[in-house]
């Protein structure tokens, strides 16, 4: 485990803790010597907060028992953390990628309708395959052939091809065409609507019933 693998994993068991405690503060009783060391560490990044004599008074008064330590995350190890667990993922290598998953390089316009479609999750009947909306934030682009590369598995790719669909449907068809020449994959009403969940299948779009 790296560094700060180490202390993002140190980051998260003082929150837990804290919050689990209710006031916000790991005890000495709930954290091994040596990741109380690595606490140590990170209150000089300004990480964390150790408990002053009244805050240990006052631990002691609440926990009936004598406190002589105690931690909890400053305002920087908060944030810190929520980064951390959302931070993008290192992109694979070419040639690297999981073998369920195949790269995907996505023109910007393409790019454009896939984030509108994720940024739906919530409102679609049919929302995006689970996944595609963390592919879409931590994409990178390659600059120079203007290109969003992601790592989608089958199910994402068949997402992908239903969002596009309804940008198709909506407004421009170029980018659908473009992912079916490219990758053979296309979203089909007629041939996917016994497959549907029961809430798809009971609406109608657009040209359907009034």
């Amino acid at each position: 485990m790296r560094s700060w693998e180490r202390a993002l994993s140190v980051l998260e068991a003082l929150w837990e803790r804290g919050q689990a405690a209710g006031h916000g503060w790991t005890l000495d009783t709930e954290l091994l010597p040596s990741h109380q060391q690595q606490v140590n560490a990170l209150e000089n990044q300004g990480l964390v907060e150790l408990a002053c004599r009244d805050d240990r008074a006052e631990l002691s008064a609440l926990e009936g028992r004598p406190v002589r330590w105690a931690a909890r995350l400053t305002p920087y190890g908060h944030d810190t953390l929520a980064y951390g667990q959302s931070r993008p993922r290192a992109e694979p290598p070419p040639g690297e990628a999981a073998p369920d998953r195949q790269l995907v390089e996505l023109i910007p316009s393409q790019m454009a309708a896939l984030r509108v479609f994720v940024g739906l999750t919530g409102r679609l009947r049919v929302p995006p395959a689970d996944g595609l909306a963390e592919q879409v934030r931590t994409a990178s682009c390659d600059h120079g052939i203007k290109r969003w590369r992601l790592h989608l598995t089958q199910k994402q790719m068949d997402s992908v091809a239903y969002g596009l669909w309804l940008h198709r449907m909506t407004g421009s068809a170029a980018e659908a065409n473009r992912f079916v020449r490219e990758y053979g994959v296309v979203h089909s009403p007629a041939r996917d609507l016994g497959e549907g969940p029961p809430a798809a299948r009971g609406d109608a779009g657009i040209g359907g019933r009034g």
